[in-house]
């Protein structure tokens, strides 16, 4: 067991608490708050056990300076502030005297949020490089490092390593039941074990795959990566999405775990992705896109999940984002909610369907980072948290 942010005395110290702020935004306006409102339990926390709170946090991927365009944490310092119903000082800035003056002038129970970490890695990727002096610079600022940013703990950074390595340090509630939830799921899964996968590459689920294979019952592939597949099978896939360097690693997994994997029936497809309209078959013509599970797939899937007793989902198998070809991902989601064993989604597009469609509520634990739970998946092992001392 990790030690938590429970584990510390935390009156009058500065807590650095890195959280992931790493928030979907258009035209600077937060369009899903999730990742902030999750940070809330461990934030007021430390704030009600009278702390000097530094959060950190970055936004998107930022390599120039046009990057840094609508990247500012200025918007989530706002709604944080909303959320929390206290105000929260924002320094536009990552380092130097402003970032000093506001962590010293500090009184228990304040909250300071610095701006985007990885505006520091226009220069030289310092965060995300793990740069020595910027994890001290950071390091230093504080008493004790908190870690809850599972979004971001299957990166070595500046901002989780980097801090970690030089301060007394534990993790916080959202990791804390993102591990609670995984960790068992993963390793001592209650059977039958189901695993969904789907997405767009076959190349990105390959471990996930090798990993889990000895361990489920069942994987259900759906998504784009279904048609690698079905095309290493000799099935026509039209103009559907083919990873073609892993056709060989389709085939040959198919031969070896021909009763563990299941592929689709059907397949909702469209002439043009442009379309707002499909058709479905269960065998495709030369131009045809696959963009959805048929109705025949939602029923054999639905055979394995309504006998399984844990269940977790990477990747959604459609393109849910568009109406039309949305109604896979939503008609498993509803027999997931029927369901009443432990039901787990990975973060990503995954949890976005999920609270998209409005079964938040209905599922076991959605994760809040896709990269960090797909890593998990793969059974290894997470660099943010690994650092973090044992109780």
């Amino acid at each position: 067991m990790k030690k938590t942010i429970r584990d510390y005395d935390l009156k009058g110290k500065k807590v650095i608490i890195r959280v992931d702020f790493n928030v979907p935004m258009k035209d600077s306006v937060i369009t899903d708050d999730n990742r902030i409102k999750e940070s809330l339990e461990t934030i007021r926390y430390a704030v009600d056990h009278e702390a000097k709170v530094i959060l950190l946090s970055h936004l998107g991927r930022i390599k120039k300076e046009e990057d840094k365009k609508g990247k500012t944490l200025r918007p989530i310092a706002i709604r944080l502030s909303e959320l929390l119903e206290k105000p929260i000082l924002f320094v536009y800035e990552t380092r130097g005297k402003r970032v000093e003056e506001a962590v010293n002038n500090m009184k228990n129970g304040d909250i300071v949020l610095l701006e985007n970490t990885r505006f520091e890695d226009i220069d030289g990727k310092k965060e995300s490089s793990s740069d020595a002096e910027l994890g001290k610079y950071w390091a230093d600022l504080g008493d004790i490092y908190i870690n809850d940013a599972f979004g971001t703990s299957h990166r070595e950074h500046a901002s989780n390593v980097g801090i970690a390595s030089r301060l007394p340090n534990g993790i916080g509630f959202l990791i804390e039941k993102e591990l609670e939830y995984l960790e068992p799921a993963i390793n001592n899964p209650e059977q039958p074990f189901t695993v969904i996968l789907g997405g767009a590459k076959v190349n990105d689920k390959i471990g996930v795959i090798e990993n889990l294979v000895h361990k489920a019952d069942f994987i259900l592939i759906g998504g784009g990566m279904a048609y690698t597949f079905l095309k290493s099978q000799g099935k026509e896939i039209g103009s559907s999405l083919c990873d073609q360097e892993n056709l060989q690693f389709c085939n040959e997994i198919l031969s070896t775990y021909c009763d563990k994997i299941i592929l689709p029936l059907d397949s909702l497809c469209t002439k043009s992705l442009e379309s707002k309209e499909g058709t479905i078959k269960t065998e495709l013509d030369s131009d045809d896109i696959g963009v959805d599970i048929g109705p025949k797939t939602v029923e054999l899937f639905k055979k394995y999940l309504e006998i399984s007793k844990t269940i977790v989902w990477n990747g959604p198998v459609g393109i849910f984002e568009e109406p039309a070809f949305s109604k896979g991902t939503k008609n498993l989601l509803e027999i997931l909610k029927q369901n009443s064993g432990v039901t787990i989604l990975g973060g990503g597009d995954t949890a976005s369907a999920a609270i998209h469609f409005g079964y938040k509520e209905s599922m076991t634990h959605i994760s809040t980072g896709g990269g960090a739970s797909l890593e998990m998946l793969e059974g290894k092992d997470l660099p943010g948290i690994s650092i973090i001392t044992e109780q």
